[in-house]
């Protein structure tokens, strides 16, 4: 059958459909994009039950629903290349989140007396999320242990407890508590171009390790001034980047969300 013979059926008469047109994450240009956010699995308790499950706090999708993003909760999964693609064919755009040390083994050391006991199964989850995420150019956004994560994705290596390497704990309270920071964000950068460069930004603080050889691909973007590694981005990618501070803590502030989120709309296009 040739063009000139395909019949097209009449419309039927009837309400006017409420789904999108397409299908799958192709649909309107101008839908919100997903954004994938990795979760904690811990022991946690609700009512009667103390159980392992997935959890985030709600500053964390707060932030991207403000900034015009649906966020999408994602929880470990077993470590297959196939499955973490299949999870990235569905999303815009990706953040790997906060949470425990990464194991120090990753990058060869033994672990020092103050790290956490390791989250194998995030660890690998994560990493095989960003090596897929790289390897399409998915837009993501590391936070916290997620910058230590891509830097060890990479073949870098972390200081196990910063106050050993300056001396403080001006970047780590405890108890819960986030200390204020000043980063020196470098101009001609991606944090740069989202961030103001002209002067300090005030951040919200809450680690004891931190980057210490920088991987292969990627740039600093960002310290305090003490030399501390304070954000990252990878070379090859329009939006590949990781900040050491929470952004997500300080609601004011959706500079780094937002830019996410148009990225994620301009790779959904």
């Amino acid at each position: 059958m040739n063009a000139s013979e395909v019949s097209v059926p009449e419309p039927v008469e009837g309400p006017a459909s409420t789904h999108s047109t397409g299908s799958g994450r192709a649909g309107s240009a101008t839908a919100k994009p997903l954004i994938g956010l990795t979760t904690y699995l811990e022991q946690a308790q609700t009512g009667v039950w103390d159980v392992p499950a997935a959890f985030l706090p709600k500053v964390y999708f707060e932030a991207v629903t403000r900034a015009g993003g649906i966020a999408v909760l994602l929880p470990p999964q077993p470590v297959d290349e196939s499955i973490a693609n299949r999870v990235l064919d569905g999303l815009d755009g990706l953040i790997i989140t906060g949470g425990k040390d990464v194991d120090p083994a990753r990058y060869g050391q033994e672990p020092h007396a103050t790290t956490d006991v390791p989250r194998r199964d995030r660890d690998a989850w994560e990493d095989a999320l960003l090596t897929a995420a790289i390897d399409r150019e998915l837009p993501f956004l590391g936070i916290c242990r997620g910058m230590q994560v891509l830097n060890v994705s990479l073949g870098g290596t972390l200081h196990q407890h910063l106050p050993d390497v300056i001396g403080s704990t001006r970047y780590n309270a405890g108890y819960g508590r986030f200390t204020e920071n000043a980063v020196e964000v470098h101009a001609g950068t991606k944090a740069g171009e989202l961030l103001d460069d002209a002067e300090a930004l005030a951040v919200h603080s809450y680690h004891h390790q931190a980057i210490d050889e920088v991987a292969p691909g990627l740039t600093v973007s960002a310290r305090s001034d003490d030399g501390t590694i304070q954000a990252v981005e990878v070379d090859s990618l329009p939006f590949g980047v990781a900040v050491q501070w929470h952004p997500e803590e300080n609601a004011d502030d959706l500079r780094l969300f937002a830019g996410l989120v148009e990225a994620a709309r301009e790779y959904r296009r």
